[in-house]
């Protein structure tokens, strides 16, 4: 971080969230307060910033090294000109909008929902899923189309479990998440409310003891947030957590596995160990997908599942996210085989360290 950035910004200031909403960093301009860009980045952000919006929370920029374009945190948030060199990547690869029985709900399974109540974050991750959407006026809800979209969830009686997505829901007010929470509560077979949330990420001061408050009122709430790098877990962010854990609300991660952010054994080991610390439950890992312009994050789904297989033994088996590919089907697992299978009257497994065990298994 530039030392010099903070200068002139009160902690009050600096710790509230919608200053940090205002104070946006979107241009080269504003991000050379923060850090010195190459001259690959400036042109990126000059050129490729109208595919798909730039724009970074001055917390975020604060956690970014000044000086090493390799950052991981860097790399996540400001575009790279690999970013047009990419002829397998689609716009829509799990096929959402194919399954969406009204604006901005996805239903892939019989019982539960992605409900993308609107479609700004506090930031823009550059292998977003919904880039499509993000920071795009077509993909504004407005509340008719919410109460569009509620009435098709009280309608839908085999829907029990609804994921509140986006964009990112803790972008709303107070106010207006309880409207929508409020309205959900009133459906009787709508079970659990999940929110899908990065903000306590990217702006930690989001979640601030009113807001804490009025979700513990629309319990059973859950709650999955996206660190990718222990470099983001900072005390703002673990502050955040807390919070939320003791308003009685459950904090699970899901990561998504980037190259030259968290490709490494020793790298996601340590993230889902500190997370653990934190009482964050360590979800799920997803294979980055075929999405435009992220060729450059992708990792061989090989090389991904040897990462997992090598953490099983080596830390606490609830320290292990499950590796998943998200598909136009839904998730699928991306298991090491350990089951090996039958022989005669065993079943053949492998142990954490390649030892080879058969149980007695007779039919």
């Amino acid at each position: 971080m530039n030392k010099s950035a903070r200068e002139g910004i009160s902690d009050v200031d600096w710790r509230d969230w919608r200053w940090q909403m205002r104070n946006r960093i979107r241009t080269v301009e504003a991000l050379r307060d923060w850090v010195d860009p190459t001259q690959e980045e400036a042109k990126a952000i000059t050129e490729l910033a109208q595919r798909f919006h730039f724009v970074i929370t001055p917390y975020f920029a604060s956690l970014m090294d000044a000086e090493n374009p390799d950052c991981p945190i860097r790399k996540q948030v400001v575009p790279n000109w690999a970013e047009r060199f990419d002829p397998a990547g689609l716009a829509d690869p799990l096929d959402e909008v194919a399954h969406s029985p009204v604006k901005n709900v996805i239903r892939v399974y019989p019982d539960r929902i992605a409900f993308c109540v609107n479609n700004e974050c506090a930031l823009y991750c550059r292998y977003c899923l919904r880039k499509r959407m993000v920071g795009d006026e077509d993909w504004t809800m407005q509340k008719r189309e919410l109460e569009v979209a509620l009435d098709w969830i009280a309608k839908t009686p085999e829907i029990r479990d609804v994921l509140l997505t986006g964009g990112d829901p803790l972008v709303f007010s107070d106010r207006k998440l309880e409207w929508l929470l409020i309205r959900l509560r009133e459906i009787p077979h709508v079970e659990l409310i999940r929110l899908g949330t990065r903000l306590p990420v990217t702006l930690p001061f989001r979640v601030t003891d009113s807001l804490c408050r009025m979700l513990k009122k629309y319990h059973p709430i859950w709650l999955n947030t996206h660190f990718n790098h222990p470099s983001e877990l900072t005390p703002e962010a673990a502050e955040a957590c807390d919070r939320l854990l003791r308003a009685g609300i459950p904090v699970g991660n899901q990561s998504v596995l980037l190259r030259g952010v968290n490709d490494s054994t020793e790298i996601m080991q340590t993230l889902c160990e500190k997370l653990v610390r934190m009482r964050v439950r360590p979800y799920y890992v997803y294979q980055a997908q075929l999405l435009e312009g992220t060729q450059h994050f992708r990792v061989p789904i090989e090389e991904g599942i040897t990462i997992f297989k090598e953490m099983r033994g080596r830390t606490s088996g609830f320290a292990i996210p499950q590796y998943v590919l998200d598909t136009p089907h839904g998730k699928v697992p991306l298991d090491y085989p350990f089951a090996k299978g039958r022989e005669g009257d065993d079943f053949v497994v492998e142990a954490w360290d390649g030892a080879i065990w058969r149980e007695p298994n007779p039919r």
